[in-house]
């Protein structure tokens, strides 16, 4: 009889300690959520009252200055954002793009932005996230309505403009609290960008659409809080670019110094990308290299390093840069609208770059960092995930000032899973086969005290090998 009550004590604590790591997994994971506000320039929080801007800045950390990545337009820098990566590495080099392996143009505006081989120079973070076990959400994040690397977020929204901020809030935090959560969500917001390429930055107009930007992030607040998420979730709020002023006065036009006839016009102001046409490189080049001192003229191998844009076949040939608050164009006669705003110049000029702020439990109290890199917050995320990042471009030292600082070391990451990842199963099958192994053996040592020894034979046990994607 007491040789069955240990063995039943014993089963049950087996049973317990097999159970908890699972329940502890599930209860440690830490969630996130990372907004954009598209076009929100770094000072746009200081120009009108933005009072939940400023609550967060009290409740958390402030980064004054952000460099982002070159060039400073929509696509590249949010694929910069949850990848870590230059652009030319991640392969978005800008808005308008083509590829001369695929023989195809690629367009922010064209139904190519579904075509996943555009993306995957890349994994972005919502699927490495998954692949440790864990869900994702996306609502209207540049390349979240494809399927990357083979997959899509858990839960996505289909790219839809005209879909209310409010409605992307309450579907998230929907997917957040709802049954099988997500724990990392990525928000994508249209505005102030688009206002600020209508009106200019520096039009009076602009204040009202920072407040309403301020108001928006208020409501975020309002339906965390509602939900029981704002003391449990780690927000970002961020930007990918900023925005500066243009004048119609400021304006090249390169029919004044080129042929159309001997190149094609691949992507727009600021930063031009020129294919020269078959056997007219050198023409093309030489005609606008020393035409007007207020543009740049790099052949791609000939960009400056510090760029991070001259690795990939999707740069092309001709770069052409102008200077800040200049445009340039083919002719002005082409120009039917002219922008009074615009965004795309060097990344080290202030005006490009974003607005940084964060709270939350990992996040510290009321700090103000000075400066970090938009590749920095690629680690910086997967560290409060959790979860192992990918080779990239960022630093987590660089940024770890801004979580909560440990008295002891923070715990390490879980084993890099094998493709596709059953890690968590592998691990239950083990425990069960340990426990089992261990009342098979202590029974039967148990009985043989009671039988006549018998010839024992050699064992041996093979260990299943996990294979290590490094």
């Amino acid at each position: 009889m007491p040789i069955i009550l240990l063995s039943k004590s014993y089963l049950l604590c087996c049973l317990l300690a097999l159970a908890l790591p699972c329940n502890t997994w599930q209860k440690e994971q830490s969630k996130l959520l990372l907004v954009s506000f598209d076009g929100f320039r770094w000072d746009y929080v200081n120009r009108v009252p933005t009072p939940n801007f400023r609550a967060l800045i009290e409740e958390g950390v402030q980064v004054e200055r952000v460099e982002n990545t070159y060039i400073t337009k929509t696509f590249p820098n949010h694929y910069t954002m949850v990848t870590g990566l230059h652009a030319e590495s991640h392969g978005i080099v800008a808005n308008e793009m083509f590829d001369p392996v695929l023989n195809r143009s690629f367009s922010m505006d064209g139904p190519e932005v579904y075509d996943s081989r555009w993306w995957e120079e890349a994994v972005p973070l919502w699927v490495t996230n998954q692949k440790a076990g864990r869900r994702s959400g996306a609502a209207m994040w540049p390349g979240s309505d494809v399927a990357i690397d083979g997959s899509y977020p858990s839960r996505y929204m289909l790219y839809n403009a005209s879909v209310p901020f409010e409605s992307r809030v309450k579907r998230l935090i929907d997917w957040f609290s709802g049954p099988e959560p997500i724990n990392f969500g990525v928000l994508y917001w249209e505005e102030p960008d688009e206002s600020g390429h209508n009106l200019g930055p520096e039009s009076p107009l602009m204040d009202v659409v920072i407040a309403d930007i301020d108001d928006k992030l208020g409501f975020l607040r309002e339906e965390l809080k509602r939900a029981g998420l704002y003391e449990q979730i780690n927000l970002i709020i961020t930007s990918d670019h900023g925005m500066t002023q243009l004048s119609p006065d400021k304006v090249i036009e390169l029919d004044n110094y080129v042929r159309r006839e001997w190149y094609t016009w691949i992507d727009k102001s600021p930063v031009v990308g020129i294919l020269p046409r078959d056997g007219y490189f050198e023409e093309v080049y030489s005609a606008l290299v020393n035409a007007n001192p207020n543009m740049v003229v790099y052949k791609r191998e000939d960009i400056p390093n510090q760029l991070h844009y001259k690795h990939n076949v999707r740069i092309m040939p001709v770069i052409i840069e102008v200077k800040e608050g200049w445009t340039v164009v083919q002719n002005r006669s082409d120009t039917h609208t002219f922008m009074l705003g615009n965004h795309g110049y060097d990344n080290r000029l202030r005006s490009m770059h974003p607005v940084f702020v964060a709270r939350g439990p990992l996040f510290r109290n009321g700090y103000t960092k000075a400066s970090m890199r938009s590749v920095d917050l690629y680690p910086l995320m997967c560290s409060v995930l959790g979860v192992h990042p990918l080779p990239n471009n960022g630093s987590l030292a660089s940024v770890l000032d801004l979580l909560v600082p440990t008295s002891s070391p923070r715990p390490p990451l879980p084993p890099r899973p094998a493709e596709p990842s059953y890690a968590w199963a592998v691990g239950s099958l083990l425990g069960a086969a340990l426990v089992v192994g261990f009342l098979f053996s202590f029974v039967k040592q148990v009985t043989q005290r009671q039988l006549p020894p018998l010839p024992l034979a050699n064992k041996e046990m093979s260990q299943p090998l996990l294979q290590l994607r490094l």
